[in-house]
């Protein structure tokens, strides 16, 4: 067995899972079928779920007896159970998968062997493939990160980053050092915890040529977020502990009138300046005609709608 297979270079998964009766199996069964390794171990946080999600998950620990299972008793949120699962987990290196996406047969192994070849804090997929249904057709295109470093510079370039997904490998050091998933932050918390991670001195990098696959729906957790949340503002209080790395000109911006609710929202076209470091590149979406790039227009419009009708009255 080589050293990157060795008991302390074991994996936790974990997948915080609610209300997902009918897509948590195939995300288990991607990660035991040959992502899963001597010493690794698999964590299912039950958040508080009101469907048939405890028996299905009673059901994959009979299967994989190695499964731990934790359970909220009530709904707390995402965040509240990937930090149970991290703080619960045995392992220093950590794999976080919803429970509606599915990993590429074999790709953990080459993405923690780059994670540790460069001495990495974060390793991620270079590739969201997005599918409705069936992974085999991708129904969406899909995004593409940067390879390489992923600088705080990138990660507030625009709006595909890392943190979008949450789906990526890292250490549980690594979540010491940025005080956990923020759990006020609700369909924000991944991008939340990336940014920590990478403002708290966290080595983020992203492995070329690697995908996993993203499910995406018309009333997905983050759709229903955007109808309901100003974005910008709840980005706002996960970003203010960081002020001191960003550029005067882009703090004044986003505490403006205008840049307070709705400088998350237009990253792409106004890409926030950190202090050293030139301006970042963040990751690109195909603009086809399709339900993701529509939805994100949607948003964008309404958003738009909302303020000329503020700015009116």
């Amino acid at each position: 067995m080589s050293n990157i297979e060795g008991k302390q270079n074991g994996i936790t998964f974990f997948i915080p899972a609610y209300n997902c009766e009918k897509t948590i199996l195939a995300s288990v069964e991607s990660i035991m079928g040959s992502n899963f390794h001597e010493c690794d171990e698999l964590i299912v946080v039950n958040d508080g779920s009101t469907d048939e999600t405890p028996i299905i998950v009673e059901r994959i620990r009979e299967k994989y007896p190695i499964t731990k299972i934790i359970a909220h008793q009530e709904n707390r949120g995402g965040a509240a159970a990937r930090n149970t699962a991290t703080k619960n987990a045995r392992n220093s290196i950590l794999f976080c998968l919803d429970s509606d996406n599915i990993l590429e047969p074999g790709s953990i192994y080459p993405l923690k062997k780059f994670m540790l070849d460069n001495k990495a804090d974060i390793a991620c997929f270079q590739e969201f493939r997005f599918f409705i249904k069936n992974p085999v057709k991708i129904s969406h295109n899909k995004w593409i990160l940067k390879p390489g470093i992923y600088s705080l510079a990138d990660y507030l370039a625009g709006p595909v980053s890392p943190g979008a997904s949450g789906n990526y490998m890292f250490t549980k050091e690594s979540w010491v050092r940025a005080g956990g998933y923020p759990e006020f932050a609700g369909a924000l918390d991944t991008w939340g915890f990336g940014l920590r991670q990478v403002a708290t001195s966290s080595k983020m990098m992203v492995l070329p040529n690697s995908f996993y696959y993203h499910r995406i729906g018309n009333d997905s957790y983050w759709v229903r977020f955007t109808r309901s949340t100003n974005a910008s503002n709840l980005a706002l209080e996960i970003l203010t502990p960081f002020f001191g790395l960003i550029d005067k000109e882009s703090t004044d911006y986003i505490l403006s009138e205008k840049g307070r609710n709705e400088w998350f929202e237009r990253l792409e076209d106004h890409p926030i300046k950190v202090i050293g470091q030139e301006i970042g590149t963040s990751g690109w979406y195909h603009r086809d005609n399709n339900l993701l790039v529509r939805e994100l227009r949607r948003i964008k419009s309404k958003v738009a709608s909302l303020i000329r009708g503020y700015k009116a009255n």
